[in-house]
């Protein structure tokens, strides 16, 4: 019995939809090719010839019709195994030779390798020894714009057989050639066949047919003539390569030759991809230092009030949920504080009334808060004294006109001179300067506690504020109330007073919960600000992806021709978006750290922690994932035909 045919076509026909009448490409070809056998397919353009080389090498699919590879029915394989098929059984050799640009002459021969999930070191060996044979050992670390026409068809040659391909498809390999490197890689082929290969040649010159041993005519799609030449006889050696074992490509393996290649890609447009990194830097690093900086701001202000202790009261005018304005603060008064200040568990009792007041030293006027107080409102507010003293009880009997100025008051009025013992106008009333307050900063609702001149409380009633009722009492327990106690009998003292509620109680508990929910629902703005920077760099990197997509579409059916799956296509581009936003992620986390080092130089308070770091790089990550996909998927579900058709 003779051996059953490598390839069988039997009533192939392949039509395209091109608008509303369908061509036919192929009409009923039925077609046997022999291992071993050197075939010419001729025909004039538009006769079917590039298409069924596309069928042969399982580029394409028939319409109708079977087509057999040792046997088996082609039609019945996924992608996936075409794609198997296409990078152990069959080698291209394109007119166009299809050679990528970025890569050496090694690395464009190595291409099927990485498919087969060979070593960098096997195929490196495998390719440099081929060329070898091929007469390029001299031009290894060549590219193809180095290369002449006849050494890029002998580099697309090597590619070929770099997985020992049974069968050779060479389409029109001499059309792009001079006569004498036509010449050359003819005699190439010839070789191939008498080593064991088995090779299909696509031309439309008759003369060239001739070399081969069996020509094979097509017209509009038929097979008109299939002659065997004198001579011709079926080689049964070994085919150049055979030896080579078929891999089957691990998933790590597939998966950091997807990060050399992306690696590669994204150095080859460096610029392209450095500015579409720019994106992902700006958001990341918005990210952190906007984090950076609210979770500083929110420290800074709980230290503050919790500078003051969880054991303070704030008597505030005015009924709960009214606002403290107009005749609502006459509420409260010095008596009332008297009241509080006998209560078990209390402190220290200390009510302020405060107004807006001009400041005069000589020529100098400064506007500022001028507080009415009892001399325990320093030990309410944990301040200290910088220079001279604080005014005492006996000051506040006998309403003393003394006043102790806050440092920016100081700095505005006196610069760097001592102040005590001056006397500065309030209200075109002198009053003797008899301390300076330590510098303390901005409160908890960011306003600057050293903006302020500090009266004894009867001075100001006497002297400046006119009726006697106060904005507000602090009072300091003398332990912490967890169960609520002193507030309660407080309430109540104040209710019996008043015969109504007219006043509110506030602990520096609920302050601090306030500041904290206020500070997060700040810092959250801020992160969503960042982030929607980040979004738009993510938006950059789909953009940029897209136009890869569009422009390595050749790129992407030579892949698909060297067996390439869907899934290393998929991976390749998703990688590089990938490493666009990681490499992003981490230049971004880097810039946004520094730059809240920086703003901290200048005052603002910033504060580090992990947990900022970790979302914006692990957001940039996700942003390459997803944005990435898009453009990936477009890619891997190409049609090999039509991407290698693409300028």
């Amino acid at each position: 019995m003779s051996a059953p045919p490598l390839l069988r076509l039997v009533g192939v026909n392949k039509t395209f939809e091109r608008g509303e009448m369908p061509v036919t490409a192929l009409d009923g070809i039925d077609l046997e090719i022999a291992q071993g056998e050197f075939i010419a397919i001729v025909g004039q353009s538009g006769s079917g010839k590039s298409t069924l080389m596309n069928v042969l090498g399982c580029l394409d699919r028939p319409s109708a019709g079977s087509y057999q590879v040792r046997g088996v029915d082609v039609g019945q394989l996924d992608p996936d195994e075409l794609a198997a098929l296409r990078r152990d059984t069959f080698g291209f050799v394109f007119q166009r030779y299809n050679l990528l640009p970025a890569l050496t002459a090694v690395e464009n021969v190595e291409l099927p390798a990485i498919y087969a999930g060979r070593s960098l070191n096997e195929r490196a060996a495998r390719a440099r020894s081929l060329l070898v044979r091929l007469g390029l050992g001299d031009r290894f670390d060549h590219r193809p714009t180095q290369l002449s026409g006849g050494q890029q068809q002998r580099v697309s040659i090597a590619r070929a057989l770099m997985n020992g391909a049974e069968v050779v498809l060479a389409d029109e390999p001499t059309g792009a050639l001079d006569s004498k490197s036509g010449l050359e890689v003819l005699e190439l082929l010839q070789q191939l066949h008498r080593q064991g290969h088995t090779i299909v040649l696509i031309t439309h010159d008759m003369q060239i047919a001739e070399r081969a041993h069996r020509v094979v005519e097509l017209f509009d799609g038929r097979v008109v003539a299939d002659r065997r030449l004198v001579g011709a006889a079926a080689a049964r050696s070994p085919a150049l390569g055979s030896e080579i074992q078929a891999f089957a490509p691990g998933v790590l393996a597939d998966v950091r030759e997807a990060a050399r290649m992306a690696y590669r890609s994204l150095c080859t447009n460096w610029f392209r991809s450095l500015l579409t990194l720019l994106g992902v830097v700006i958001g990341v690093a918005a990210v952190v230092t906007m984090m950076a900086i609210g979770n500083g701001s929110k420290a800074a202000v709980m230290e503050r009030i919790d500078s003051l202790g969880t054991n303070l009261l704030l008597v505030f005018p005015g009924a709960p949920g009214q606002r403290p304005s107009g005749d609502t603060l006459a509420t409260l008064t010095p008596d009332d504080a008297r009241s509080v200040a006998a209560l078990p568990g209390v402190q220290t009792v200390s009510p302020e009334r405060r107004d807006r007041k001009t400041l005069r030293f000589g020529n100098l006027d400064y506007q500022t808060t001028v507080t009415g107080a009892w001399p325990g409102y320093m030990k309410i507010q944990n301040w200290q004294i910088a220079a001279g003293e604080f005014f005492n009880e006996e000051d506040v009997k006998r309403a003393a006109a003394v006043v102790v100025l806050g440092n920016t008051v100081k700095e505005n009025l006196f610069g760097r001179a001592d102040p005590v013992g001056k006397f500065v106008l309030i209200g075109n009333v002198p009053f003797e300067v008899i301390g300076v307050l330590a510098e303390k900063g901005a409160n908890a609702f960011g306003s600057d506690m050293d903006d302020t001149a500090i009266v004894p409380l009867e001075t100001g009633f006497v002297r400046l504020f006119g009726h006697k009722f106060v904005s507000m009492i602090n009072v300091k327990l003398a332990g912490t109330d967890p169960g609520g106690g002193v507030e309660a009998a407080l309430t109540a003292l104040l209710t019996g007073r008043h015969r109504l509620v007219d006043f509110q109680v506030r602990s520096t508990s609920e302050l601090a919960a306030m500041a904290s929910e206020t500070q997060d629902t700040f810092t959250y703005m801020l992160a969503a600000v960042a982030a929607i920077s980040l979004l738009v760099g993510g938006i950059g990197v789909m953009n940029i992806m897209l136009v890869n997509v569009t422009e390595r579409t050749r790129e992407i059916g030579v892949r698909m021709a060297t067996g390439a799956r869907a899934a290393n296509i998929l991976l390749q581009f998703n990688t590089e978006a990938l490493v666009i936003c990681g490499v992003g992620g981490l230049v971004g986390v880097a810039l946004g750290l520094g730059s809240a080092a920086l703003i901290h130089v200048f005052g603002t308070p910033v504060s580090y922690t992990l947990v900022p770091v970790v979302l914006a790089f692990s957001c940039a990550f996700i942003t390459g994932l997803l944005f990435g996909y898009l453009p990936a998927r477009k890619a891997a579900h190409l049609d090999p035909v039509i991407a290698l058709a693409s300028e």
